[in-house]
């Protein structure tokens, strides 16, 4: 049964595995297992999803902001996901080999993020700390980072043909070469 249109508010738990254009607000799903479950044209808002299980969890159109997201294995996720993520927590977290054409992170936290070999074509890191994030045969062809910061990329691994950065960002990409950037 798929519950639509339904707002819920400050609750840890959830009664069905279907859901459509619902709004999660203020809820604590921690280590919550979403495992099969759906959300279309979902949002949720201030809650706290740590380590939360998402096996083959389909999540599509789906809006967090202001969550706390930390120790997610996106990778396990149905591969057919679309996201925005605003003002998030998704530190630990692992994107490892999925698919994330053209997703938006905005002002997110995404310290020790994994994103080894997956691919990020088109996906803005908009004023994003990314200090730690593994960045190895990722693919960030026409990526946005020219508001990221805190970020190790080495060219020489990964794809990063016309992504944008910023002069105050170049340094990231420079990191294995050991040199000083002053100025």
């Amino acid at each position: 049964m798929m519950i639509e249109g339904e707002l819920f508010e400050k609750i840890s738990q959830l009664q069905q595995d279907e859901y459509e254009c619902c709004q999660f607000v203020n809820c604590k799903f921690l280590e919550a297992d979403f495992s099969n479950y759906r959300f279309v044209d979902c949002k949720f808002i201030d809650c706290n999803l740590l380590m939360l299980k998402v096996t083959n969890t389909l999540f599509s159109d789906v809006t967090f902001k202001g969550c706390k997201m930390y120790g997610i294995k996106f990778e396990t996720c149905n591969p057919f996901m679309t996201f925005i993520f605003d003002n998030c927590q998704l530190n630990h977290s692992s994107f490892y080999k999925t698919k994330l054409r053209n997703l938006k992170f905005v002002n997110c936290s995404l310290k020790e993020v994994d994103f080894a070999d997956a691919d990020l074509t088109g996906v803005d890191f908009d004023n994003c700390d990314l200090l730690n994030a593994v960045f190895d045969g990722t693919i960030l062809i026409n990526a946005d980072l020219r508001e990221a910061y805190n970020f190790v990329i080495d060219p020489d691994k990964n794809k990063i043909g016309k992504a944008r950065f910023s002069n105050d960002n170049l340094a990231g990409l420079l990191t294995r070469y050991n040199i000083r950037i002053e100025g």
